[in-house]
């Protein structure tokens, strides 16, 4: 009998399918938490057990990532070819137990599954036919088919005449606080984007709902699997607005196998450094200006002082003076070596002790008659070694060329910022020396870092005490081993006379060789490995939001990607931040010149047309020849606005009305209302990061890049510039309202009326 008259036969079959996919999922999940228990209970010292435990656990943990983030849909689609092949699509790739070790699920990011994203009916790319199947958990719940080969007249009673099936239910779908991959429902232009080559700069502009999150998400899935030798060993860095957008985003690369990735915001890219606060507009654009770099040389240049008048030293009851003459001639020199300043301290140091030994020589060795020197090089020499035990000698070196942390300089700088900056600008990032950072200053942090560099030595010393630490501990282990073995063998001497003649540790082997072949490795990730190196260079960077970095920070991030690997995402219309540059030919010219390649979405997945057209009249009042990505779909339900006298009362009725049953609901209202409103909403925080899994979130339009919600209530617009109502009025996926007490401004009134 034909398919048709059993359509379920389909739905059994797949079923059947992916119950032996989970079955061989389960049993790989149990294999490999059974070898890490093994291993821990293995080992014959804490030293090897605990060295076993942490290599294990560094090759398992993505594997058990990958399987435990697949109960979601491990298999989501099938191609089948013309020449009669069919193929699963899936998660990850998952293999037979026999010999040949055949596939039995396609990664999705395979070169064989890539027909499911582009083939169409004009070109099926040797496809009869492209199967969608949704997914509960492990239980099939619908196959959607298209049909590409309109000469195949083979039919199974699950055909979707428009192919939309799925995207379409995805985008209906109810909003859960956490971004979901779209690895079910790529689009063809998003899989060109995402399997591109991954040198050079490729910036992915893209207006709200086009998925140009997701694309860059998806993008740093794709590399990983298609370089994967040099990402996991460089690892990819991906970089977001702020802590919740990346909490927002941070499920999505673990779901897809992946977990070599480091998330950050810019205001956690200096180790050491949480900064989660802003800073002012004014300050914010000041500190961010690319003429910052040679401020700050001009900081770090000023902190090599000259004596005023005289630094005097004494030794071996001769005072010595050293004028702001002779400490210039040491300065330049230090300064031609072209070195970062703490660096550079140990050619300032010779250069002093030099000059301090020549003066010391003029007054203890010189013949009174004829003028000459009445001593030889190695009397030089040693005035020169007890000079360098002189602590007033070091005092005066600390006092012209001191060692600086990048965190003092900063702080020093910001504290007194006269002389260096304007009166104006002076003014704006002026504040008392703080151990609070703002996210501002981080770019500031690192430039300073780079002006100043490391004293090598300090480097090394640290190292020294490291290895004289276990050192001893090796020893300690050795005599505790020696002792046991004495005692052990005091007893059967008596009995067994050759038994004294046993090797033990102590006998072949010396503390430090035991050190060192015990030294433990690093077994941290390359991603944790970056967060705690400054000089990290990641093999990818993926930068969202990107038109809002100031120059200060994109000086930041170039650092960390010296090969330009990168991926830029944004939309310059959203543009917000004081500092942000906006223009990508501004940002990239000064690094890649037009080595940079430009492409855009302009299909827009999430927001309705009723809600795309009220915000693109608000831009096109301000820029009349804006175009907004085009909407897939409409909903009917317009978006409303509402006067009141009693905001928060107004607000909170609201609320009631447009909570979902299921998803999410975000009040984007000024920060100045967040603790009146707050107080008459349920469960909500003003001040606090969003939790957005929380079925009511209270945001400003700056927190809420990025993001969006199945209802959204906005407040006060009035308050908003352009670029920030634009973000606010195109957060929702279902329904939009506006309450007010001011005027409206007038575009969004007329759009509204």
């Amino acid at each position: 009998m034909s398919n048709t008259e059993f359509p379920d036969e389909e739905l059994r079959r797949e079923q059947e399918f992916i119950d032996g996919l989970y079955a061989r999922v389960d049993a790989l999940r149990g294999d490999t938490e059974v070898s890490v228990t093994d291993a821990l209970a293995q080992g014959n010292t804490p030293m090897q057990a605990r060295l076993e435990r942490d290599i294990l656990v560094a090759e398992r943990s993505g594997l058990l990532a990958a399987l435990n983030a697949v109960d979601g849909s491990l298999c989501f689609g099938r191609i089948d070819l013309s020449s009669g092949a069919t193929h699963h699509i899936g998660r990850i790739g998952l293999r037979a137990d026999d010999a040949e070790r055949t596939p039995v699920l396609i990664d999705w990011r395979a070169d064989v599954a890539r027909p499911f994203y582009l083939a169409t009916g004009h070109t099926p790319m040797g496809l009869r036919r492209r199967r969608h199947i949704s997914t509960e958990g492990r239980r099939v719940t619908a196959l959607h088919d298209e049909i590409l080969d309109l000469d195949d007249e083979t039919r199974t009673g699950h055909e979707d005449p428009t192919g939309d099936a799925v995207l379409l239910a995805a985008l209906d779908s109810a909003r859960t606080g956490r971004m979901g991959d779209i690895v079910r429902t790529i689009q063809a232009d998003q899989d060109r984007i995402i399997r591109a080559p991954h040198r050079g700069v490729m910036v992915v502009e893209g207006g709200p709902g086009t998925g140009k999150t997701a694309v860059a998400l998806h993008r740093a899935a794709y590399l990983l699997y298609e370089h994967r030798e040099l990402l996991a060993r460089r690892a990819v860095l991906i970089v977001g607005p702020n802590p919740a957008f990346l909490g927002y985003i941070g499920e999505v690369l673990p779901s897809l196998g992946e977990t070599g990735v480091l998330l950050a915001t810019v205001g956690e890219l200096f180790p050491g450094v949480r900064a989660t606060r802003t800073d002012t507009p004014e300050a914010a654009a000041v500190k961010g200006r690319a003429d910052m770099a040679d401020v700050l040389a001009e900081v770090v240049r000023s902190r090599q002082a000259l004596p005023d008048p005289v630094i005097t030293v004494e030794h071996d009851r001769e005072v010595l003076m050293l004028d702001d003459g002779l400490v210039n001639v040491a300065r330049e020199r230090t300064r031609a070596a072209k070195l970062p300043h703490n660096a550079a301290r140990e050619h300032f140091e010779g250069h002093i002790l030099n000059t301090l030994t020549d003066l010391y020589a003029e007054r203890i060795g010189t013949d009174p008659f004829d003028g000459s020197s009445l001593l030889d090089p190695s009397d030089l020499t040693q005035i020169r070694d007890e000079l360098a035990e002189n602590p007033e000698v070091w005092s005066a070196i600390d006092q012209l060329w001191p060692r600086i942390t990048p965190q003092r300089l900063v702080a020093d700088f910001l504290a007194e910022p006269e002389g260096f900056l304007s009166d104006e600008d002076a003014a704006a990032v002026r504040r008392p020396v703080t151990r609070h950072w703002t996210v501002s200053d981080v770019p500031l942090l690192d430039e300073a870092a780079e002006l100043l560099g490391e004293d090598d030595r300090l480097v090394r010393e640290r190292a020294e005490r490291e290895r004289r630490t276990q050192i001893a501990y090796a020893q300690g282990v050795l005599d505790v081993s020696y002792a046991s073995r004495t005692y052990e063998f005091e007893d059967k001497e008596e009995d067994d006379p050759e038994a004294s003649e046993v090797l033990s540790a102590h006998d072949i082997i010396d503390a430090e060789r035991f050190a060192e072949r015990h030294e433990e490795e690093d077994h941290r990730s390359a991603a944790e490995r970056a967060a705690a190196d400054r000089t990290w260079a990641f093999g990818h960077i993926i930068v969202d939001e990107a038109q809002e970095l100031s120059p200060m920070a994109w000086r930041l991030l170039m650092r960390r990607s010296p090969t330009r690997s990168m991926t830029l995402v944004g939309d310059p219309a959203q543009t917000s931040e004081a500092g942000g540059v906006g223009s990508w030919a501004d940002i990239l010219t000064p690094y890649v010149e037009d080595r940079w390649e430009h492409t855009r979405l302009g299909v827009n997945y999430r927001t309705p047309a009723e809600i795309m057209d009220v915000a693109a009249a608000v831009v096109r009042a301000e820029h009349p020849d804006f175009e907004p990505p085009g909407s897939v779909r409409s909903t009917g339900v317009r978006p409303w606005a509402r006067a009141t006298d009693d905001l928060p009362g107004a607000v909170a009725k609201a609320v009631g009305e447009l909570t979902p049953a299921e998803g999410r609901l975000a009040v984007i209202a000024p920060r100045a209302l967040h603790h009146a409103l707050a107080a008459r909403l349920d469960g909500v925080t003003a001040g606090a990061e969003p939790d957005l899994t929380h079925g009511v979130v209270l945001l400003d339009p700056r927190q809420a890049k990025g993001l969006e919600f199945d209802s959204v209530l906005v407040v006060e617009p009035g308050r908003y510039g352009t670029s920030d109502l634009y973000v606010a009025l195109t957060r929702a996926t279902q329904r939009l309202g506006v309450l007010h007490t001011e005027p409206l401004p007038k575009a969004l009134a007329d759009a509204l009326a």
